[in-house]
């Protein structure tokens, strides 16, 4: 399964850089930007399968560790969604509101990887010229993001299974993807002392809505360390 995920976008970045070697010779600059749209889709797809099977690998041998620390919630989300507006597709847009204190106690290495994937999931699934939402707010006894986008949802007998490991939805399976994502979001976010769930209707889109309560998690190290 990792050779095929690795193929599959290395083909595409081959390809599309042929192509715009011939496009650039006819000055032909629309059909340039498609395919330069394509290469740092198959990148990121790359990146995303490397660091799932990354994590996937350190969290099964319980080398994970949290590392809470002040960080300030809105603008790690917004550089995220800077990040990641290089693989918007055609017409789409990402908008971004943020509520309540702008710092908070998270991990920002392990959140990054939350809201990256929730992120690039919501763009993938989504039609071109669709609008993808983001809400983050913080407090002292809570942190919250919700992504929600306009794409396919989930389908109803497949949303029990969506946190498992492996686990493709019926009317994803022409799109790429591991099919590990969710499963190692979810458990990024327990280690945060989360918790991680969904609103969707096949073919009305889906809300992601991730819950943290880091300073139980701080309390619990704490004692912890004094034992």
């Amino acid at each position: 399964m990792a050779s095929h995920e690795f193929r599959t976008p290395l083909s595409t970045v081959l390809s599309s850089a042929s192509l715009i070697n011939t496009y650039a010779d006819r000055n032909d600059l629309e059909n340039i930007k498609k395919h330069s749209l394509r290469i740092k889709t198959a990148v990121n797809n790359l990146n995303t399968i490397l660091t799932e099977f990354l994590s996937l690998g350190k969290l099964d041998e319980g080398k994970t560790e949290i590392n809470l620390r002040e960080t300030n919630l809105r603008e790690m989300v917004e550089e995220g969604i800077d990040e990641i507006r290089g693989i918007l597709r055609p017409g789409q847009r990402l908008e971004y509101q943020h509520e309540g204190a702008e710092f908070g106690l998270i991990d920002p290495g392990v959140f990054k990887h939350v809201l990256m994937n929730l992120f690039s999931n919501a763009i993938k699934y989504s039609p071109d010229n669709s609008c993808i939402t983001v809400r983050s707010a913080a407090s002292e006894e809570r942190i919250s993001l919700t992504v929600t986008d306009q794409g396919m949802g989930i389908p109803e007998a497949d949303q029990k299974h969506l946190f498992s490991r492996f686990f493709r939805a019926a009317n994803a399976t022409n799109i790429q993807g591991t099919g590990l994502g969710l499963y190692i979001v979810k458990r990024y976010v327990e280690l945060m002392n989360g918790e991680i769930g969904f609103e969707s209707t096949e073919g009305n889109g889906t809300t992601f809505w991730v819950r943290l309560y880091p300073l139980h998690l701080q309390q619990l190290n704490n004692t912890h360390g004094k034992n």
